[in-house]
């Protein structure tokens, strides 16, 4: 499809809008690309061949699902706004390896996609999503362990930083570990705000996560570990055996998280944000040992 009549062409963008007197959704966080260079960048960052089954989610008015279509053996695309499939149907008419979904991702059996349309073999799953709801649908992939080679996503700026963010700096927190429990993050590209239409207020970042195989550390406990981890930056200018004994999640006492910290060589005044991956991990089998 010639460049011109593509999605990503603003003028294409504003004629579809109008010719379907489309109405932006706040509660939907609907912010449309509206660059090509982002796009192709989106593309080759999330390793697109014509081998793979792309899972999109939030495909909008189609704009990144063309992109996808030309340089993916199969698109599946999940919307869940009822008003923008007849404007799919039309942007995507001319791509035969297209299907598009009306649904919640959150609601959707990602496996049994992968079953159909990919034999079972790890997706790559493509999102530009709203801001809020980016964690819940990250973390719902990873925590449902269904086969996906790697997650590349438009978020905000400040939440890429977050996710990528190693111990000891003002980034790093719950969020940092999760993802890097399941994942390697690496920041694809930074998306000022004039790439999209309607206008963000803040400047977003592509951020490509490539799931592990198995887990980069070894946990006995890994829901204990997550537990430990919302305690100590719940509170974290606290010192960890303060974060860990005033947590509801916790049911260690003062004196075996002391122990335990003892016993991981860790000194006593330590806070979570000083604590790596690894660190956690061996903390948590030190303490489900305790309890």
């Amino acid at each position: 499809m010639e460049n011109q009549e593509k999605l990503s062409n603003p003028k294409k963008t504003i004629e579809i809008i109008q010719k379907y007197k489309f109405n932006f959704q706040k509660k939907f966080g609907q912010n449309f690309l509206i660059d090509g260079h982002v796009l192709n960048k989106i593309i080759a960052g999330a390793n697109v061949t014509r081998d793979d089954m792309v899972l999109e989610i939030g495909p909008g008015i189609g704009t990144m699902t063309q992109y996808l279509a030309e340089n993916a053996r199969q698109v599946v695309a999940v919307e869940i706004d009822a008003n923008l499939l007849p404007i799919l149907d039309e942007t995507l008419k001319e791509y035969d390896n297209v299907k598009i979904i009306h649904g919640d991702i959150l609601k959707l059996d990602i496996r049994a996609l992968a079953d159909e349309y990919n034999d079972g073999r790890p997706i790559k799953v493509v999102a530009n999503l709203p801001y809020y709801i980016t964690t819940p649908i990250i973390m719902g992939l990873f925590e449902s362990h269904v086969p996906v080679e790697n997650v590349t996503v438009m978020v905000q700026k400040e939440v890429a930083r977050r996710m990528e963010a190693g111990p000891g700096t003002k980034d790093y927190g719950a969020l940092s570990l999760a993802v890097q429990y399941y994942a390697k993050p690496y920041i694809v590209a930074n998306v000022p705000c004039n790439c999209f239409m309607p206008r963000p207020n803040v400047d977003s970042a592509v951020i490509r996560l490539t799931c592990h195989e198995k887990p980069p550390v070894c946990v006995e406990d890994e829901h204990l570990m997550f537990r430990m981890v919302r305690a100590a930056f719940n509170q974290r200018r606290k010192t960890l055996v303060n974060a860990l004994s005033n947590s509801p999640e916790i049911t260690a006492s003062k004196d075996q998280i002391q122990k335990s910290l003892a016993i991981a060589g860790l000194p006593a005044t330590v806070r979570g944000e000083a604590l790596s991956l690894e660190q956690f991990a061996q903390l948590a089998n030190v303490l489900s040992g305790e309890l």
